[in-house]
């Protein structure tokens, strides 16, 4: 077992005043279940129900009271009752409407009790008259590793030096190959820890072939009928080659399906959390408006089944440059893939676009920071190259902008085209998950250094 960062998460929420039962949100195969058993060993009693397992959901079948169910869930898995610092783990809670009925008796008469539930496609395959109880339950999302994730599983001993802000120009060379590895191989559990283990990047070929062939089995649990099914894995496997760019409903894939028909299979997947759409917008600040009306991109779970899917994996090896592969894309999925779990749940990623009669201009990726909305763009270019992020600088209300790219940390101060002075964040690929972090010492040294200019030091 590696080290999540969800399991702080999770100590945080155990530790809560007027804790709610917990549901954990995620795609299957990044590690939900072996989090909650790792968490587990922090209580003097754990209880572990698979609602996949026959023996398991007729325990509600019953239709018990919740004080006659807690004793059946005793009872049934040999546990003496107590109700203190006892975990109760719900896995594949959607194959029970009345255990999800029954979450809300937990929090109301059982609060005591440290309950969560995890599953998959919990809005599409419980009953539609059964619902989740409103203000009784809480979510957790969880996602494949990140990089900080990857370099504790590597070696623990390096997060320190990782940690530091800024980071010491001498770790750079180390950090950038991790990456390289890590951009290469992609954040599913199974894969990170086969490659520490073995270093063998030809295995890892299986376990993506087996974790995709479970994914297109899974597929079938989406799906209301057989052309359904089809029209599903037709999206599912052509998504894989669209990853990172705009995405275009009518045909699809080069496909004749309408695309009324592809867009509610990739609502689908979306909800299944396979994938995620990333929506434009077009505002300057805060708050995100999203444009539904405008193309979106597209985002995958995770960069490394996208490399493996579309065959990009020798194309990676063989370039010293991320960039360079793919016109860009695979940067650009794995930048993504990085910012998604640190985006606000209600809002999610961004990117931002103008699209005007020969003034197009689009940003890779737009991110709350505290008031401001931060452009960020993935590039190779100088500063000067930059010309859809000058537009939306000579834009916006102040002057902070992120370029993401294969060098070393620094802060350029700039100008744009029309002549608007602006601070440039140039960050590693490597430094991703701490972009905020960065923010917050790009703006804090900003700052000092206008208190300085205006009060100078006297001897």
């Amino acid at each position: 077992m590696y080290f999540r960062k969800i399991q702080n998460k999770l100590s945080e929420w155990a530790v809560k005043d007027n804790r709610k039962p917990l549901i954990l949100r995620g795609a299957r195969q990044v590690g939900k279940t072996t989090v909650v058993r790792e968490f587990s060993k922090k209580f003097n009693q754990y209880i572990e129900l698979n609602l996949d397992k026959p023996e398991d959901k007729q325990i509600f079948v019953y239709n018990l009271k919740i004080r006659e169910l807690i004793e059946a869930i005793f009872f049934y898995k040999n546990q003496k009752i107590d109700y203190t610092k006892t975990l109760i783990f719900i896995d594949e809670i959607q194959n029970s409407p009345e255990a999800v009925r029954q979450l809300r008796y937990f929090y109301e008469e059982y609060p005591q009790l440290y309950i969560i539930a995890a599953g998959s496609l919990l809005e599409s395959l419980i009953d539609r008259t059964i619902s989740f109880p409103v203000g009784r339950v809480e979510y957790m999302y969880m996602f494949p590793f990140t990089f900080d994730e990857f370099v504790t599983a590597y070696n623990a001993d390096l997060i320190d030096v990782y940690n530091t802000v800024p980071i010491p120009e001498y770790a750079n060379k180390k950090f950038e190959s991790l990456f390289s590895k890590f951009a290469l191989i992609g954040g599913m559990p199974e894969i990170v820890a086969n490659y520490l283990k073995t270093g063998d990047l030809i295995a890892l070929n299986d376990i993506n072939h087996s974790l995709l062939t479970a994914y297109k089995d899974d597929i079938e649990k989406y799906s209301q009928n057989t052309n359904q099914t089809k029209l599903i894995r037709f999206v599912f496997e052509k998504s894989f080659f669209e990853a990172g760019k705009r995405l275009k409903y009518t045909g699809f894939g080069n496909s004749n399906y309408k695309s009324d028909q592809i867009r509610e299979v990739f609502e689908i997947l979306e909800k299944a959390l396979i994938l995620k759409v990333i929506y434009p917008t077009v505002n300057f600040k805060i708050p995100i408006e999203k444009n539904l009306r405008k193309s979106p991109k597209l985002l995958l779970l995770d960069t490394g089944l996208v490399n493996y899917a579309a065959g990009l994996q020798k194309e990676i090896f063989s370039n010293e440059e991320i960039i360079d592969v793919n016109d860009g894309f695979v940067a650009e999925h794995i930048v993504a893939q990085e910012l998604n779990p640190l985006m606000p749940l209600n809002s999610g990623l961004n990117f931002w676009v103008r699209e005007k009669k020969q003034s197009n201009a689009e940003i890779d990726f737009v991110i709350p920071y505290k008031n401001l909305l931060i452009p960020i763009e993935v590039k190779t270019g100088k500063s000067g190259r930059l010309r859809s992020l000058h537009q939306f600088i000579d834009n916006c209300p102040h002057n902070f902008a992120v370029r993401i790219y294969s060098g070393k940390f620094e802060i350029q101060k700039t100008q744009t085209i029309e002549g608007k002075m602006f601070n440039l964040m140039n960050l590693p690929f490597f430094l991703i998950p701490k972009i905020y972090e960065y923010l917050d010492f790009m703006i804090e040294n900003k700052k000092q250094q206008t208190c300085e200019r205006r009060s100078p030091h006297r001897k």
